[in-house]
């Protein structure tokens, strides 16, 4: 039973540190769930079975002492002082953020509060293309003011991402740009010539420390529906709406608009995926969505920014 609790124990160690580590996967994220609770049983199971000898460290000094250094950082981590937001900066995740996807017959929902004094909530209604039996693929993400990749909030199937190469592409760049700077031993938040006018930290943007001299970022939507002929296109291109977010000229409303679709381009070897103006030849794709809105809730003027996180 020893040997069972201390392996639980390693996995959820294990998966915690991925966690912490690396962007956000369900996969890791459920594994170490689950095996917390199969920890949390365990343990329970050891109490139980060794209450009598325990009872004897009811009056111990060294328990009650063990329980308040516990209670105490338990607190300390739960109200994140400035130290404590600073080690969550290391993390592979924007700190706190809770991403909340729902789906409904005619619109979409997706959530997402990277601090409690930020809440955006992106309301996608379908058009009458859209399938719910078979939903097109998507994704949402933000880009900085110079169009560099800065945080994917919502991916498609990784099986089909090529079906969204506009994403796909912006999101292999940040990549590549991210290793580069690592390679360097550059710090990941700085600036780096391979994002010239931004960091990788997406929270640089989202949570800026002085929002008057915030720097503007875009939310973008790329869907694409597969196998949707139409005319003489015998799959038309996934479409892209964007919106672009200025924290020094706030507003709570803002609704998408159609950017265009993609093509693959390459320049003196160099691959690029253009955005070009939509024209006659597509149809049903434009009913894929009807609309799109923005809403972002924001704290009074001063308390937002307050945390400095990394995301990816």
């Amino acid at each position: 039973m020893t040997l069972l609790t201390g392996l639980t124990f390693v996995i959820v160690a294990a998966t915690g540190i991925a966690a912490f580590a690396a962007g956000f996967d369900i996969q890791v994220v459920g594994l170490h769930t689950l095996m917390g609770f199969v920890f949390i049983l365990l343990v329970a199971f050891h109490l139980v079975n060794n209450r009598k000898p325990l009872l004897r460290y009811v009056r111990s000094k060294t328990l009650w002492g063990s329980l308040a250094v516990t209670a105490v950082m338990a607190i300390v981590v739960w109200r994140q002082p400035p130290a404590v937001k600073m080690l969550l900066s290391l993390s592979g995740n924007l700190g706190p953020a809770q991403e909340r996807f729902q789906m409904s017959e005619d619109h979409m929902v997706f959530q997402y509060s990277p601090a409690d004094d930020y809440k955006l909530a992106l309301t996608v209604k379908t058009g009458p293309t859209y399938q719910l039996e078979n939903p097109p693929q998507i994704a949402i993400w933000l880009e900085n003011q110079g169009a560099y990749h800065i945080k994917t909030l919502l991916a498609p199937d990784k099986d089909k991402e090529g079906m969204l190469p506009y994403w796909a592409f912006k999101k292999k760049g940040w990549e590549q740009a991210k290793r580069k700077a690592e390679e360097n031993n550059a710090k990941v938040d700085g600036v780096s010539s391979a994002t010239p006018n931004g960091s990788f930290n997406p929270a640089d943007y989202i949570l800026p420390a002085d929002p008057e001299n915030s720097m503007p970022y875009k939310l973008l939507i790329e869907i694409n529906q597969p196998g949707d002929a139409h005319g003489s296109l015998e799959d038309q291109p996934s479409l892209v709406y964007a919106v672009e977010i200025d924290n020094s000229l706030p507003r709570t409303f803002q609704v998408l608009d159609l950017a265009g679709y993609p093509q693959r381009e390459q320049i003196d070897g160099q691959e690029s995926w253009p955005l070009y103006y939509v024209n006659e030849e597509f149809g049903s794709a434009l009913d894929l969505i009807d609309s799109a809105l923005l809403t972002i809730e924001r704290t009074p003027a001063g308390s937002v920014g307050t945390i400095q996180e990394t995301g990816n």
